[in-house]
């Protein structure tokens, strides 16, 4: 009995894949329901399963074809026998008839081995150390200088310790071979070697790009064309949220299980705002305007294949506990592709944090159907005039793209500000005001 690998359906919109790899070659024995082949949509990664318990007999579509919906991959068949990979046979020593003794006198052949007796001996199981990491960057070992080089001026060995150079290996110009200053600064002339990649790959390279990638290219070049964008900025004071998490963090985490980080702080602080201001909700259709009453908040995650926006649903009803949690399980399985088609859908406000990576400031662009995304950015502390004095204060700025179709200059900057109150005094979102 024989079942046909097929394409499954893909989702909402999406007609056709890419056989990205198999997991299995042609002959291997298989589990039902065992991952034998994986696809690349134009949003997710997926694999599809074995149907039946039994052996890959036919590969139909090799790696890097392109599949629609319902195509056939492959078969699995039942009765099919695995691969069976041949063992040398070992020769089994030929018993040798012996001579019946005479006088019932046995005689013993004083030259055989006596067989070994192996004692048991407790062997001991080295438990693997488990992994600690750290912070900590070892420091790197000072240049060993050479004794017959003790005699360099204060100026040289400055220069040496400060960057790091191998005296030894620079050939020097003074009297008796001693390294002078201007040996060191000639070899800030000397030219670099080329780029391994270079010489590897050449000049240039062609790559085609993977569907995720003409994916996102295709969507952001369509919010550019489709939508009014516009950008407006304001910072926001973060010292009462850091002095928040610092006082209860122990408690939060040992209560819930889970580290109480900033992600929690902005979603509820959006969707406070949107509820005052339901055109950052909204999207357009033709002519028509669709107010959504539910908060589902998109949030980026870089992976290694590209950028994905994973949807946090009905944000509205949840706590800071379970804000967390749903965050790290949905950017896990970002970064591990497993993300489903439903996890990408249906979100009506996006947040980008580009701060993890380092940015200052930045203007998001719009995810769309969407009309909003807040784009957060790297906490820095700056001098700020705190009731007539000059103080340091951790400040991040806040950057909010919009589509000026339905979204006025009034409500965004309006909303905006809003945001920036709330996290600024956090005590707001639990009193609901």
């Amino acid at each position: 009995m024989s079942e046909k690998i097929v394409v499954p359906v893909l989702g909402e919109s999406i007609t056709e894949a890419t056989v990205a790899k198999w997991l299995k070659k042609t002959g291997d024995a298989v589990e039902a329901d065992e991952p034998i082949v994986e696809l690349e949509t134009d949003k997710v990664n997926l694999e599809v399963p074995s149907p039946i318990t039994g052996v890959l007999t036919e590969i139909n579509s090799q790696d890097g074809s392109t599949v629609e919906v319902g195509a056939l991959l492959g078969s699995v068949s039942e009765n099919g026998s695995a691969k069976v990979i041949p063992t040398e046979k070992k020769e089994e020593p030929k018993q040798v008839e012996e001579a019946p003794p005479e006088n019932n006198v046995i005689k013993l052949d004083t030259n055989k081995k006596e067989p070994e007796i192996f004692e048991d001996k407790k062997t001991e199981i080295q438990k693997p150390k488990p992994l600690v990491l750290t912070e900590e960057v070892a420091p790197k070992p000072a240049p060993v200088i050479d004794n017959k080089n003790d005699t360099l001026s204060p100026a040289v060995r400055k220069i040496v310790i400060e960057n790091n150079i191998d005296v030894n290996s620079v050939q020097g110009s003074g009297k008796n071979g001693q390294v002078l200053k201007g040996d060191l600064i000639g070899l800030m002339g000397a030219n670099p070697k080329p780029s391994e990649r270079k010489i590897q790959y050449g000049q240039e390279e062609r790559i085609k790009m993977t569907r995720l990638r003409q994916t996102i290219a295709k969507r952001l070049k369509q919010a550019q064309e489709n939508a009014a964008l516009l950008t407006t900025f304001n910072e926001v004071d973060m010292t009462n949220i850091m002095e928040m998490r610092k006082e209860n963090q122990q408690d939060f985490q040992s209560r819930y299980g889970i580290k109480l980080g900033f992600m929690s702080f902005f979603v509820k602080a959006c969707v406070v705002a949107l509820k005052h201001f339901p055109a950052v909700n909204a999207e357009i259709d033709g002519d028509e305007i669709i107010y959504k009453n539910y908060y589902n908040i998109s949030f980026a995650v870089g992976t290694d294949k590209g950028l994905v926006v994973p949807v946090l649903r009905n944000a509205d009803e949840l706590s800071f506990a379970d804000i967390e949690k749903n965050i790290k399980d949905i950017s896990e399985k970002a970064r591990d592709g497993k993300l489903t088609i439903e996890d990408l859908q249906g979100g009506t406000f996006t947040i980008s944090n580009g701060g993890v990576y380092g940015s200052m400031l930045s203007t998001p662009i719009l995810n769309l159907p969407q009309s909003g995304v807040l784009g957060m950015h790297n906490i820095v502390e700056r001098p700020v005039v705190v009731e007539g004095e000059i103080k340091i204060r951790p400040i991040m700025y806040l950057a909010l793209s919009y589509d000026h179709r339905i979204i006025d200059g009034k409500e965004s900057v309006s909303f905006l500000k809003m945001i920036k109150e709330n996290l600024e005094d956090p005590r707001r979102l639990f009193l609901d005001i």
